[in-house]
């Protein structure tokens, strides 16, 4: 059980001591893995950014997706999830999230173009992986972006996600996989969602920490 994001950020960072001090760069999704990836990328002096990923909502139940988009585009679509949902459907719940990942690079990252990651160790991070769409999704992006090595982390998730991510990246780094895995939240004692306002206090916090990388 971890006490918050901050603390499971730290526990994390201490799985991931082994990048310390190297050319890995941390992106996390926004907006639950941005106080996970500044705990990490603070505690290992790499660098560290944004990196967006939305998931696809069914129409009639938005807390559950079929599938997520990167913000370069790259989509992942759970086929079975994605039954019987019409494709004229599908396509304008991408728009719609294309939309709001424009949005978020705008607000999120002051509309910068994400780092260079040719050749680079990428450490994905968000604060738990249930279906594992958003960061599949990221994890195309990484390779369209021909990086040299992709790490996932996360505090949480499911023992099946993480066996069908096996053979997608090269490490996986999870805290905690419950026997009977329901919600992210489960393992969190404070957890509530995250605003925009909150990631943006984040990465001011990032960009002024004294002695540190500023990207």
């Amino acid at each position: 059980m971890f006490e918050d994001r901050e603390d499971a950020g730290r526990q994390l960072a201490g799985a991931l001591r082994q990048y310390k001090d190297t050319p890995a760069i941390v992106l996390a999704i926004p907006r639950g893995g941005v106080e996970i990836g500044y705990q990490v990328a603070n505690a290992l002096d790499v660098d560290f950014s944004l990196l967006i990923s939305r998931k696809l909502p069914f129409p009639d139940n938005p807390e559950s997706g079929f599938g997520a988009i990167a913000e370069d585009g790259s989509v992942f679509i759970h086929p079975e999830a994605a039954q019987g949902i019409p494709p004229a459907v599908i396509d304008a719940i991408i728009e719609y999230q294309k939309e709001e990942i424009a949005r978020r690079i705008k607000v999120l990252r002051d509309n910068q173009p994400l780092p260079e990651l040719g050749q680079r160790t990428v450490i994905l991070v968000d604060d738990g992986i249930a279906m594992g769409s958003t960061m599949r999704a990221a994890i195309k992006l990484c390779r369209a972006k021909k990086v040299e090595r992709i790490i996932v982390a996360a505090p949480v998730a499911g023992e099946r996600v993480v066996q069908e991510m096996q053979g997608l990246v090269e490490q996986i780094i999870i805290l905690a996989m419950p026997r009977f895995f329901y919600a992210v939240a489960q393992v969190y004692r404070n957890w509530r969602d995250v605003s925009d306002q909150e990631v943006l206090e984040i990465m001011k916090k990032w960009r002024e920490r004294p002695g540190g990388r500023k990207r």
